[in-house]
C-alpha cells in the first residue's frame, strides 16, 4: 500500500475555481523512479464538453479511469438528454476507485468543470474520497503550489487572473520539485467550453509572472 501511494507523487497538477469558469494547470514531465520517461506527457484530459480531469499517479490507470468515465457521461447524456453535473462525474470516479479496493487504481484526480450551478473543482483521491475545493493541487510539487494558491486566491477571482495565479503556482513547483518539469499546460473551462491554451499564449503568461 505504501509503495502504491508513493507512486502518486511524481507530478504537479492544479485547479482553480473562478467566478467565470475554472483554470487547470499541469506539468509535462513523466517519471519512472529517477528516470524522466517523457517530457511531453498530457495530464489534463477532456471528459466532456465542459469537464476535464487531471491525473497524477500511474498514467495508464488514470487514462483508463477517464475513458470509463467518458463512456458513462455519453450514456448519461443520451438517456437523460442533459449533461451530468460536475459533482456527478467526480462521484462516479470515486465509486470506481472505491469499488476496486483492497486493490488500487493508482491515480489521484482533479475533476474540474462548469455546469448550470457554476464552476467546480473536485479532488478525487485513490481510495474514492471526493471533496469539493476552491482550489487544489496534486503530486510531489503540490505543497509548493498550494502555498502560492493559499496566499493568492480570492473568491472573486476571474479566469484572467486565475491563469496568472496558476502559472505562478506551477513555476514554484517547477523551480523546487525535481519530478515536476518540462513546461506547463493550461486549460480553461468556461461558457465557451473546454479550451486548451496554445503554447504561445502560455509562454506569454509565464513571461508575465
Amino acid at each position: 500500500m505504501k509503495e502504491s501511494v508513493e507512486k502518486l507523487k511524481g507530478t504537479t497538477t492544479l485547479g482553480v475555481r473562478c467566478v467565470d469558469g475554472v483554470v487547470i494547470a499541469s506539468d509535462k514531465r513523466a517519471t519512472t523512479g529517477t528516470y524522466v520517461a517523457s517530457k511531453a506527457a498530457v495530464k489534463t484530459l477532456k471528459v466532456s464538453d465542459r469537464i476535464v480531469a487531471t491525473i497524477s499517479g500511474l498514467v495508464a490507470d488514470g487514462q483508463k479511469l477517464v475513458e470509463w468515465t467518458k463512456a458513462e457521461v455519453s450514456l448519461y447524456s443520451l438517456e437523460l438528454e442533459k449533461p451530468p453535473m460536475v459533482k456527478t462525474v467526480a462521484e462516479f470516479m470515486g465509486i470506481i476507485l472505491f469499488s476496486v479496493r483492497p486493490y488500487l487504481l493508482i491515480s489521484q484526480l482533479i475533476v474540474a468543470g462548469l455546469d448550470y450551478v457554476g464552476g467546480h473543482i473536485f479532488n478525487v483521491d485513490p481510495f474514492g474520497m471526493v471533496s469539493e475545493e476552491d482550489y487544489f493541487a496534486t503530486g510531489s510539487g503540490s505543497p509548493l503550489a498550494i502555498s502560492v494558491l493559499d496566499s493568492g486566491y480570492d473568491e472573486k477571482i476571474r479566469v484572467e487572473d486565475g491563469l496568472l495565479l496558476a502559472v505562478k503556482a506551477m513555476k514554484s513547483a517547477l523551480s523546487r520539485d525535481s519530478a515536476t518539469g518540462d513546461g506547463i499546460d493550461l486549460t480553461v473551462v468556461d461558457k465557451k467550453g473546454v479550451r486548451f491554451l496554445p503554447k504561445e499564449k502560455i509562454q506569454k503568461l509565464i513571461e508575465g509572472v
